[in-house]
């Protein structure tokens, strides 16, 4: 059932995410993943958009802030790809369904198989015992965490990329695919990190990614910077394929490189609760003419 009980919200409340175990069934993973290996089968991808995704703070805004390709790509259906999969030239050194790092930002408003995952009544029955008004879908990712090379994600607060004012309004949604294991880069939570306590006093987000004013550039920027953190404070979340994890917009949170044998595919799509919420106008995601923010609930 995806109705949560008053321990599980506790639980969320406090530690700032949250493991519902078997959310879908094997068979939804399996749909999940033919559908993407027919995007990816068709995928035609222009030279000059051959994006390498990077969390590295400077290699981030070179290669995506800059890059018109990421900046509107939040109403379509695009890729990105790991380092080191392209020549000097552009062309693919691995198979291309080997090269992609994600796929994103719009999968649940173009793709009928994500448009049903995203918008299922297991998913608006979760949001509801959330105590959501008027939940929007702001974005969606297919993350494949490829075999051997699977880069690794710093640490980060998600509210940091989507920013509302007030905070705490940002929620994500991610569900793994496949197994997601210590060894093939499962996601790791400092819990509690989403507040402010004595071993956490800072609260908020200490960094934000902004949208350049249109004409200049790069295309974005920083403001502040992610403090160091004390490495021992992450607690590792293994899940089985058909798990959801909660992802409060603010709670800190990383993934290691995939050094296994096996991707690690996921699907993760953030929600915002619109009632009484600013959407950040400096947020590299806007919503368009062409695709509003779409309402949860159907």
């Amino acid at each position: 059932m995806a109705c949560l009980s008053p321990s599980q919200l506790q639980k969320f409340q406090q530690d700032g995410f949250l493991v519902l175990e078997g959310f879908l069934s094997a068979e939804e993973c399996v749909a999940m993943q033919q559908r993407i290996g027919e995007i990816v089968a068709e995928m035609d991808v222009p030279l000059h958009c051959r994006t390498e995704f990077s969390t590295q703070e400077e290699e981030q805004l070179r290669a995506q802030g800059s890059t018109d390709y990421f900046l509107s790509s939040g109403d379509k259906i695009r890729f990105f790809f790991e380092k080191g999969v392209f020549d000097e030239k552009g062309n693919f050194l691995v198979p291309p369904e080997k090269s992609i790092n994600k796929i994103g930002h719009a999968l649940h408003a173009h793709d009928p198989v994500f448009k049903s995952i995203t918008h299922s009544f297991k998913v608006q029955t979760l949001a509801r015992s959330l105590g959501l008004q008027m939940p929007v879908v702001v974005q969606s990712m297919y993350i494949f965490k490829q075999p051997h090379f699977g880069g690794e994600v710093s640490p980060h607060q998600d509210a940091s990329f989507l920013y509302t004012e007030p905070l705490g309004r940002v929620l994500g949604v991610w569900i793994a695919v496949e197994d997601a294991t210590l060894e093939n880069g499962c996601l790791w939570f400092i819990p509690g990190s989403h507040t402010s306590s004595p071993s956490w006093p800072a609260g908020g987000v200490s960094r934000r990614m902004v949208r350049a004013p249109v004409g200049s550039a790069p295309g974005t920027s920083f403001l502040g910077s992610e403090p160091a953190r004390d490495n021992s404070l992450f607690v590792p979340t293994p899940v089985q394929r058909g798990a959801l994890v909660l992802i409060h917009g603010e709670v800190v949170h990383k993934s290691k490189q995939n050094l296994s044998d096996r991707s690690r595919q996921a699907y993760t799509f953030h929600l915002m609760e619109a009632s009484g919420t600013t959407w950040s106008p400096e947020n590299w995601l806007q919503p368009t003419a062409e695709l509003p923010f779409p309402q949860l609930y159907t």
